[in-house]
């Protein structure tokens, strides 16, 4: 693992608002710059009452503009949702804003339900334009050629590196086969994981972005002093999936210490087989956890996510994890 990285998906604890999200996450944004991570994404996500970067070319252009050094970008877009023109413009904008600093990670699905969906891109496409999409962006952002009928400007010339990301088979393919650095949504999707690493290693191409393969794998985080205290910090998230899983998407609820009375058992069994590659409890129990994710996946980089109802302790909660792999990059960089 060469790398560690930071998913923040901005979210809306109950009581609080977005402004109170998005502050959040500028906030954030410097204390993982400090820690030492590496990318810092943010996802797009509509019609979320818990999720504040919607619009998020915009969130992360005022992340890069609260940082350094670190890469900031997307995690992901998601490409149905979108003109591939306006992608390129807004990335490439950003880019020249912020040279060799701006990731764009696409993602197949809709991210919505299908009336926001609609709402978002009134003629919804019959068949699967994803590919020729991918396309078209890499095209966006390569050098100029006179012949291009149509160009991105800002863009042409930025070469924005593009990510594919995925839960299944298929973005692993796809990664493979245009010879693109993938990231797995194994934080809420784990199911698929190995089988699409091995896949992806096997199937890739070299290509003129990238030489080999290069893998990410998504890894949600809740640490704290104790292990006691972070299971109850973590009963936010585990309620929230609950309720988005059940069709109810809500603000963050506040953390509970009897997560039964909130959410029945068989809903709770569900949430956590989706959420399993996961290190939830003190500092020595999550470098363990995250430590036998690395040793049997293997990915280049992990990126960790986590939604605490505390900002205070949501920021402590990376803070720890940074000290966990810090410590794990620094054992496989000796290894």
């Amino acid at each position: 693992m060469k790398q560690f990285s930071l998913l923040d998906l901005s979210p809306i604890p109950e009581g609080k608002t977005a402004a109170d999200a998005l502050t959040n996450t500028l906030s954030l944004a410097g204390v993982a710059e400090d820690c030492g991570y590496y990318r810092y994404w943010l996802a797009e996500h509509h019609n979320m009452p818990g999720i504040a970067s919607a619009a998020t070319s915009i969130v992360i252009s005022q992340v890069a503009a609260v940082t350094k050094t670190m890469r900031i970008g997307a995690g992901g877009i998601m490409l149905p949702n979108h003109a591939p023109l306006v992608v390129a413009e807004q990335f490439g904008t950003l880019a020249t804003l912020y040279p060799d600093r701006i990731d764009l990670g696409l993602g197949r699905a809709p991210g919505s339900d299908m009336a926001t969906a609609r709402a978002l891109r009134r003629h919804l496409a019959p068949d699967d334009s994803f590919p020729n999409d991918v396309v078209e962006l890499l095209g966006y952002f390569g050098q100029n050629d006179d012949e291009q009928l149509v160009k991105a400007i800002p863009g042409v010339g930025t070469n924005v590196p593009i990510w594919i990301l995925g839960s299944s088979l298929y973005g692993a393919k796809l990664a493979a086969h245009f010879g693109l650095p993938y990231a797995f949504a194994s934080h809420f999707a784990p199911a698929m994981l190995g089988e699409a690493l091995s896949l992806y290693r096997k199937t890739f191409r070299p290509s003129q972005w990238l030489g080999k393969p290069y893998a990410m794998v998504g890894v949600g985080v809740c640490a704290a002093d104790t292990d006691e205290e972070a299971i109850f910090l973590r009963s936010s998230q585990l309620q929230a999936f609950a309720l988005l899983m059940s069709g109810k998407p809500s603000k963050l609820p506040f953390p509970v210490e009897h997560l039964d009375l909130e959410v029945p058992r068989h809903i709770q069994a569900l949430v956590e087989q989706a959420l399993s590659c996961s290190a939830t409890g003190c500092l020595r129990t999550v470098r363990k956890k995250l430590e036998m994710l690395i040793d049997t996946h293997k990915p280049d980089e992990i990126m960790v996510t986590g939604m605490i109802h505390d900002h205070n302790a949501r920021v402590k909660s990376f803070r720890i994890a940074s000290e966990a792999l810090v410590v794990l990059c620094e054992k496989q960089f000796a290894a």
